[in-house]
This record gives C-alpha cells, structure tokens and sequence, in this order.
C-alpha cells in the first residue's frame, strides 16, 4: 500500500536520482568530476524542492520524490521526512513514469504532474500554470529545448504517451505529440526551458540565480 497524503486531488511526481558520485549526471563528469556532478545533482534537487514547497503555500497539492539509487532511508536523511517517497522500479524512463502516473490515479489523483530536477526554469509559477491548464487539456507537455520535455501532466493514465519512444533523444517531445495527436487528446504547451545535462548547458544553471533574492 503506498502512502500518500489524503484525498491528492492534484498530485505532483519529482522524478530525482540520489546524488551518488560516479552514478549521477555522468556526461558532466569530465568537467566537473564524479564528486562534483553529484553535487550538482543534490543542488537541483534541493532548488526543484523549493520551489515545489513555494507552490504549495498557495495551492493543495500532493507531492511524491520517485527516486533512483540510494534507498528509502538515504532520501530521508537528504531530503527529510516531511516528502513521501518511492523507488522508480524497474524498465525504461517510459515505463517508470506511466507506472508511477497509474499509481497516482489508483490513490485518488484528478490531476498529476511529473517534472524532473533537470531544468531550474521550473519554478512555482510554471507548475500551477500547468495545473490550471489541465482543467480544460488532457495533456499538458513542457518542451525542453532540447527536444525532450520538463513536465507533462494529466488527468489519466496513457500509457501510449510513454510507449516505442527513444529516450534522451531530441525526437521525445515531438514523438510525444504525435501520439496524443493520434489519441485524439487536446494538448498545450508551457514555455520551452532549457535542461542541464551536458558542460555546455553549465551557464543555464548559474543564471537560473540572477534576481532570485
């Protein structure tokens, strides 16, 4: 039986990795080192955690940490009690996201939302934009400039959004739409947002800081 919090009407899935060196943001590594891409993993985390609570000042929603590495008691010892967490499990991103957005609408959910820790453009603002817009949309998608995408939201499980896509290339966010386009299911867009995952990317993650108090 999962725990989560009582009737989560609208729920928000953060898909995160435990920042363990050599096992996280491995293609910052030659730049930054095992250590420092880990770092850089914990930080992201922690900034998409902030922001998360930001939104929950003025919305109800649920929240849930899906994690891979690490375990149960090293996520507590990180990130607090106060979150509720569960393992990833097995199979591709695709299979891990629809299996947790299934377990989501089982426990309740009218609403749910995963984003991961990838893009600092991902603040309080943009989630309950995402929010509001699953009121008229079945699916809300944010596109990552890279051609996959920071957020995608619904208002029931589709495992076809998820299914004979090439993960971590930049066809994910269109391949996406073209199979909602298929299904038939009205989508919109959020503001593109640019991830950080290679050094390159490096200069987006200092100036998500520039007029943050």
């Amino acid at each position: 039986m999962l725990n989560f919090p009582a009737s989560p009407k609208q729920h928000l899935i953060i898909f995160t990795r435990y920042p363990e060196p050599g096992k996280t943001k491995t293609r910052l590594i030659p730049v930054l080192g095992s250590v420092g891409a880990a770092n850089l993993q914990r930080q992201m985390t922690e900034y998409t955690i902030f922001q998360v609570k930001e939104l929950q000042k003025f919305i109800d929603i649920s929240v849930e940490v899906r994690f891979a590495g690490g375990d149960l008691q090293l996520m507590q010892d990180w990130l607090g009690l106060d979150l509720v967490y569960q393992s990833q499990g097995e199979g591709d991103l695709g299979s891990r996201m629809a299996r947790s957005l299934f377990e989501a609408f089982q426990s309740g959910a009218e609403k749910a939302i995963i984003i991961g820790t990838d893009c600092p453009g991902v603040n309080a603002q943009i989630l309950a934009t995402a929010f509001d817009q699953l009121h008229t949309f079945d699916l809300v998608l944010g596109p990552a400039i890279d051609g996959g995408y920071y957020l995608i939201g619904l208002r029931q499980p589709i495992p076809e959004l998820f299914a004979n896509i090439e993960w971590g290339t930049a066809q994910v966010f269109q391949k996406t739409v073209e199979i909602a386009q298929k299904l038939n299911l009205s989508q919109v867009n959020l503001t593109p947002l640019a991830d950080v995952d290679r050094p390159e990317d490096l200069p987006i993650w200092g100036q998500a800081f520039v007029g943050e108090g």
